[in-house]
């Protein structure tokens, strides 16, 4: 809840329950705490914004008004039986006000701990060799929204990026693909900011920043993970997030057209992932080739000759993982790579390991489920065989231990779930997709992101590293041999 929302419960209820166990009368006394309550929720509204959560707070006021003026107050004592039922009205008046706004919070990002400010600025790519496979159009290219993070000039005077941009589309879009959750619910989401400012100037601290890519999950949105990118910006990364589209939650190109997701939402193996796989490779190429006109020259002037091409990194989530599992394996630009909870889909790496720094973060959820015995649920698999039930967890502990072959990084967060590798964990305790401790668990996997890329992009010692398996001994991270 914000600062606002908390006073005016506060303040409001207090009135009320002083007001009910005072047996207070009308009297000239009586405007002075309506002004208050009436005050404090057009002060909220005016300084933080309404929502509808609210709703049942924001009535506080009337039901002061209807207290102290409907009906006279009896001079007499009131009965045992009416102070209760009064106290206990109020009481579950209380909590109705309280859960929705606690349930459904406006949530605020952690300030990136790096030295630079960060900066956002998007773009809009269209790959003229590609056609669009989502359209039977045959002149429709392949369209890209690419949004990027970047060190900034402290100070500058530019508008605090919102979290999401296009808000009423994009919560639409996510409460229909990932969450299957009223569209209304969501709606909170429009007044999140973040830390980046739009269109500020980058940093001159630095001759060339490296970069790094993100992947989102299937069905994801760009900017999952903005708990993460806007740290890793303030380290010294230009940081790249494309919207994969038509299999992004949503995509809203510059034109206002919307590319929503087209996935069968039945996607549920391994081989109907790995089908997947070469759509978004493509799109991962696509978007390296334009870092590198980008860094030839940029429209707006603001990376031309500022990108350090021969350090190159990529991160994902989920399905992203998976996509920048590939990507280290098959393009040579990219130089190091991280993927959180990712599925091992698509062609699989040599048993003999990728040759490259490779860090992987499993999710206590995905593990656990991963090692569950077929005795465990036998009786809630409906007729499954052992044999059908063993495949893709054999696949998937062979195709993690050739990724980790030979010297590649790993560690488990404890209680974590396949969610806490992104934003989604902060979105509500009703949606089940946090672990016990979220905030944590991001702290934990920002430290480890930055030490990472710090050890094989900028060329630091793994003293961050092996500082940060003493700090975190529960994490078990480990160099595979």
């Amino acid at each position: 809840m914000r600062l606002l929302e908390i006073v005016l419960i506060a303040i409001n209820f207090g009135l009320l329950f002083w007001m009910v166990t005072g047996n207070r009368k009308v009297g000239k006394s009586a405007a002075i705490p309506l002004v208050v309550a009436f005050g404090l929720v057009i002060a909220q509204i005016a300084v933080e914004a309404a929502r509808w959560e609210m709703i049942p707070a924001y009535l506080t006021p009337f039901v002061l008004t209807a207290y102290l003026y409907a009906g006279r107050r009896s001079k007499g004592r009131r009965s045992l039986v009416a102070f209760t039922i009064q106290m206990v009205c109020l009481t579950l008046y209380l909590i109705v006000s309280i859960a929705p706004p606690w349930l459904m919070p406006v949530f605020a990002f952690e300030r990136p701990t790096g030295k630079y400010a960060v900066g956002t600025s998007v773009y809009h790519w269209v790959d003229e060799q590609r056609h669009e496979p989502y359209s039977a159009n045959a002149t429709d290219k392949r369209e890209l929204m690419v949004q990027l993070w970047y060190p900034a000039t402290e100070g500058g005077k530019g508008e605090q990026s919102a979290y999401l941009q296009n808000a009423s589309i994009m919560t639409q879009a996510i409460s229909t693909n990932m969450m299957n959750f009223p569209a209304f619910t969501l709606s909170h989401l429009n007044l999140i900011k973040t830390h980046a400012m739009l269109e500020a100037k980058l940093s001159e601290s630095e001759s060339r920043y490296p970069v790094l890519i993100f992947s989102h999950g299937m069905n994801g949105y760009r900017n999952q993970n903005m708990f993460q990118l806007e740290e890793l910006a303030s380290h010294g990364y230009i940081v790249m997030a494309t919207d994969y589209a038509y299999e992004a939650a949503g995509t809203v190109y510059p034109d206002g057209r919307v590319a929503l997701s087209k996935t069968d939402p039945n996607l549920t193996s391994n081989a109907e992932y790995t089908k997947h796989i070469p759509l978004w490779t493509a799109d991962a190429t696509f978007v390296l080739d334009q870092v590198e006109k980008l860094n030839q020259n940029d429209p707006a002037g603001r990376f031309t000759g500022k990108i350090d091409m021969d350090h190159i990194g990529m991160l994902g989530h989920s399905f992203g993982g998976a996509v920048t599992l590939q990507m280290i394996k098959n393009d040579p630009r990219v130089k190091a790579a991280l993927s959180m909870d990712g599925g091992f889909y698509g062609p699989p790496v040599s048993d003999k390991g990728l040759g490259k720094p490779f860090l992987m973060m499993y999710a206590e959820e995905t593990y656990n489920k991963v090692m569950t015995s077929y005795e465990e649920v036998a009786s809630q698999l409906g007729g499954v065989s052992r044999e059908a039930f063993e495949a893709p967890r054999k696949e998937y502990i062979q195709k993690s231990g050739n990724a980790l072959a030979g010297g590649g990084l790993s560690l488990l967060i404890p209680g974590s779930k396949h969610a806490s590798y992104s934003d989604l964990a902060l979105f509500s305790p009703l949606l089940g997709l946090n672990g016990p401790n979220p905030r944590r668990d991001h702290r934990i996997v920002n430290e480890f992101s930055v030490a990472f890329f710090d050890r094989y992009l900028k060329g630091k010692d793994d003293s961050a590293l092996r500082g940060l398996a003493a700090k975190y001994p529960e994490v078990n991270f480990k160099v595979n041999p």
